[in-house]
């Protein structure tokens, strides 16, 4: 029976430099899709799959996301008295419970598996989650609840991917496999941004991932990778065939939020899915053809 899975790691230290001028005061992580921040996704859809400890990885400049999940006095306290009950809930929900969300600070941008290094205090001997939340997932059951239940059925790394074009395999970490289901895939090996000459597949690994703790004594070494920073695939790569590791076909549709056309093309999926919205979405969209 594997360890429960309860903790995750988000990385947020990120400059948002590709959507500036708007994250020049404000973490790209709290940009709104319809009226939810992305960070605000991420936490749910973990939360969904049963976690209830977070360890945000920032920088310099990200405390609004840390006050989005406590408590805002004086505004709940004007709610209160105007009686706006359906809003309070709405806070309410968000709130992470005392002592279950800490920070790190990620003081020098050294690539993703530095930031996850960062947060080894936190991971201690437990398996946990990485969310990437400028990947937001549209789906029906949440990516990491997907994610959760393979970990469960394997007991140990399991990894979200997506078949890419192959001309865009140097963009992503790619997958070579081994046994394959159609949904669930064996890993036996992983390859950072190759050349797509090179590249062992076109399965492709995006921004949600449940490792084990052991993976941070390859990231302790910090060896550098492509780009000269310290990567995660490299360190993940190191565990297969010493550890269960899987990749899964998520049921669901991913947007790149980290792009500026794949952040507008979310704002329409997600409006489009609120009954709410829906009807006016498709009425001024129609004037956009």
């Amino acid at each position: 029976m594997p360890k429960k899975l309860r903790k995750a790691v988000l990385p947020v230290a990120g400059l948002g430099t590709r959507f500036l001028p708007a994250t020049k005061a404000l973490a790209k992580e709290m940009l709104p899709v319809v009226d939810k921040p992305l960070i605000q996704y991420a936490v749910e859809e973990a939360r969904a799959a049963g976690i209830e400890q977070f360890c945000f990885v920032t920088g310099r400049g990200k405390t609004a996301l840390v006050e989005h999940f406590d408590i805002a006095y004086e505004l709940e306290a004007t709610l209160r008295e105007r009686n706006r009950v359906e809003a309070l809930a709405q806070l309410d929900a968000i709130r992470i419970a005392p002592g279950s969300l800490l920070t790190v600070r990620q003081q020098v941008p050294l690539g993703l598996g530095h930031a996850i290094w960062c947060a080894r205090a936190f991971i201690g001997d437990d398996p946990f989650a990485i969310l990437l939340p400028d990947d937001l997932i549209l789906s029906e059951t949440p990516c990491m609840t997907q994610l959760a239940e393979a970990y469960a059925r394997t007991g140990g790394n399991v990894v979200a991917v997506v078949d890419v074009p192959r001309e865009h395999t140097n963009r992503y970490g790619i997958l070579k496999t081994g046994a394959d289901d159609g949904r669930l895939v064996e890993v036996r090996g992983v390859v950072e941004k190759p050349a797509p000459a090179d590249a062992p597949s076109t399965l492709s690994v995006i921004g949600r991932y449940i490792l084990m703790p052991e993976v941070i004594g390859h990231l302790a070494k910090m060896e550098r990778g492509a780009g000269n920073e310290i990567q995660l695939t490299d360190a993940m790569a190191k565990l297969i065939g010493h550890q269960p590791f899987h990749g899964l076909r998520y049921e669901g549709k991913r947007f790149d939020c980290g792009d500026k056309a794949g952040y507008l093309e979310a704002q329409i999926a997600f409006a489009l899915k609120r009954p709410d919205l829906a009807d006016a979405v498709r009425a001024f969209l129609k004037h956009y053809r």
